[in-house]
């Protein structure tokens, strides 16, 4: 099991400071979550329902109805490796890290690719197939829709897939391949989560994108009931809302950037960032997590390279904490 954000628990044991005490920013999880609203107590007593609206509410968030409600997005990292035969993988690095691990555990070969150089990558090198994660995680950079599109042609060309996940992607909904490519190119998967803009990681949600071949195959792969019905539910509340949407994305934009000027007037400068989180390469990444620990303020070390993502805090008391620590303990960067 791979190391992840938000393991509050353990690091309050960790450091000896009770739960309330902590700004926990290790996570890219939205922190003013989607309000859930009453479940009803017959939908608790069935089981989960294909036909409770879910997939024609999410076919008008995605723009699209070539869609698989999953149970989060680590369902189909977890499962889609296992579609293919042995095969050489091109994926960005540093990246979201549980990539990685569930095609190195299903027997594939990881290829290590740069992010200025996507396209001649993906053209030079004998690829099965690109994943993209975009924006990436944790470096928050952003892969544009044409440089995509010509990635889509090159892997085309050979047979190849080319997998994108967008778990990041709802704040910047412009920016996601699903509405440009009508209809479906057999060979792209695309990934969606409600689990970042919605807040909403432990409903456990997500959305695989394709042909109707791959998904169907995925579905057989997956079995039924990969859904609660109550978190059924809770999805298609949240994704009718329109109102809270459009909201959520002003929120996080002004939030986002709250935190990479508080980052800049401390000397932490940030190297990357989304509407979610901000990256900051630093050599001594380690110490300064463990010193924001101690203070209370919990972050997501990273050790290669160095570096500290740091989540967006909520209130202003929270960007006020979280100014203080850093400008108490640490001198310019270097």
């Amino acid at each position: 099991m791979l190391e992840h954000g938000g393991d509050l628990i353990a690091a309050a044991r960790k450091y000896k400071r009770p739960l309330p005490q902590w700004l926990d920013l290790s996570t890219g999880i939205n922190p003013v979550p989607y309000e859930v609203p009453a479940i009803p107590a017959d939908v608790w007593r069935r089981l989960p329902q294909d036909k409770d609206g879910l997939r024609y509410v999410a076919s008008s968030y995605y723009g699209t109805d070539s869609l698989l409600a999953i149970s989060g997005s680590q369902a189909a990292i977890q499962s889609i490796p296992q579609l293919f035969k042995r095969a050489r993988v091109g994926l960005l690095l540093p990246s979201y890290n549980e990539h990685k691990h569930a095609w190195i555990q299903a027997g594939h070969e990881i290829i290590e690719l740069q992010h200025a150089q996507i396209n001649a990558q993906c053209s030079q090198l004998q690829l099965d197939v690109l994943l993209l994660c975009n924006p990436n995680n944790p470096t928050g950079d952003l892969i544009g829709i044409e440089t995509i599109e010509e990635c889509l042609s090159i892997m085309k060309k050979k047979e190849g897939t080319v997998l994108v996940d967008e778990a990041f992607m709802d704040s910047t909904p412009e920016k996601s391949v699903l509405p440009l490519l009508k209809p479906y190119p057999d060979n792209l998967i695309v990934l969606r989560s409600l689990g970042k803009f919605f807040g909403l990681a432990g409903a456990r949600v997500g959305f695989v994108a394709a042909s109707t071949e791959r998904l169907s195959t995925l579905r057989e792969k997956l079995g039924p009931w990969t859904i609660s019905g109550p978190s059924r539910f809770v999805a298609c509340h949240a994704l009718k809302n329109t109102q809270w949407q459009e909201s959520n994305r002003n929120f996080l934009k002004a939030n986002s950037k709250l935190l990479i000027d508080v980052l800049a007037e401390t000397n932490f400068p940030a190297d990357g960032y989304t509407d979610y989180f901000a990256w900051v390469k630093h050599r001594h990444a380690q110490q300064i997590h463990e010193a924001l620990c101690k203070a209370g303020i919990f972050t997501r070390y990273f050790p290669e390279p160095s570096s500290i993502r740091f989540g967006l805090p909520h209130t202003s008391d929270e960007f006020l904490r979280l100014r203080q620590q850093l400008s108490r303990f640490y001198s310019p960067c270097p």
